[in-house]
């Protein structure tokens, strides 16, 4: 039997409060599941099936849940394909210019203030976003960009992300963290993520100096491929009210010869207010 909801909230060891989780339960009403866990009653999903802005809707949904091998479970899968924009040439999101939104294409689940209180980042607070992850082999960034994960904030000054997880084309692929849209603070090589599941946690104490850290551990046998701490970091503008996550594929259709068809693949996506006390050991 397949159950629409996949909202875990309780306090369990490793964490000093609630955590709620978003996990694939089977194929089927996958949008249903993932707005349930994120925007209860709304919209947790933007792709180009799913919105006024889309214009693929031939293809179906653009996120599956399917079975995964290696993990022996459930996961979800994006895809994301070159034949289409994310926009039609008279509607925008996010206060973009027409002109840019047409060469964009996003295929990703979000929060937002249409959310419940304990999945936004507010002042004072520390989230811990954790989540798996897995780059097909081959996978090709835009020379542009290609974002596989956001923390943006609402209120203000929102257009600019906060902090990126994003891969660039170079003559060796890089995968980068950004801060504030300009300044990479920490990268590796992309090629170490193709193939293979990797683990992902993100924790960020909310304030004018907070602080941030993120971890990259590959999961079949734990090495920790990136790593990078900040005890002081801007992580929320004056002017926003909270910061939030996205997750998918946002990428740039400027160089359409860099991009080929992609399907990528996320699975047990978690949201806790508090530390991850492995965190501190």
């Amino acid at each position: 039997m397949k159950f629409n909801f996949a909202l875990v909230l309780f306090s369990i060891p490793f964490l000093s409060h609630s955590q709620v989780v978003l996990k694939a339960d089977g194929p089927g009403e996958t949008y249903e599941l993932i707005s349930s866990v994120l925007a209860p009653g709304k919209s947790a999903v933007e792709a180009a099936d799913h919105n006024k802005l889309g214009n693929h809707a031939s293809f179906g949904r653009h996120i599956a849940e399917v079975w995964d091998s290696d993990l022996k479970e459930n996961v979800f899968e994006f895809y994301s394909h070159i034949s289409y924009i994310n926009a039609d040439k008279t509607s925008t999101t996010d206060n973009e210019p027409v002109a840019d939104v047409a060469q964009k294409q996003r295929v990703e689940i979000k929060t937002y203030d249409g959310s419940p209180d304990n999945l936004k980042g507010t002042l004072g607070e520390t989230i811990t976003y954790q989540w798996k992850f897995k780059l097909p082999k081959g996978f090709q960034p835009s020379s542009n960009f290609t974002h596989l994960h956001q923390i943006k904030a609402v209120g203000g000054s929102q257009d600019m992300p906060i902090f990126t997880l994003t891969a660039k084309k170079g003559t060796v692929n890089q995968f980068n963290v950004v801060h504030n849209n300009e300044t990479i603070v920490a990268s590796m090589n992309l090629s170490e993520l193709e193939g293979t599941w990797v683990q992902i946690t993100e924790v960020i104490k909310v304030g004018a100096n907070g602080t941030y850290s993120v971890v990259i551990k590959r999961i079949k046998d734990g090495k920790e491929l990136l790593s990078y701490f900040n005890p002081d970091l801007e992580t929320i503008r004056p002017d926003n009210n909270f910061i939030r996550p996205k997750w998918g594929i946002y990428r740039s259709l400027k160089k359409v010869a860099d991009l080929r068809e992609e399907a990528v693949r996320f699975a047990d996506f978690s949201i806790a207010e508090g530390v991850n006390e492995d965190k501190k050991k």
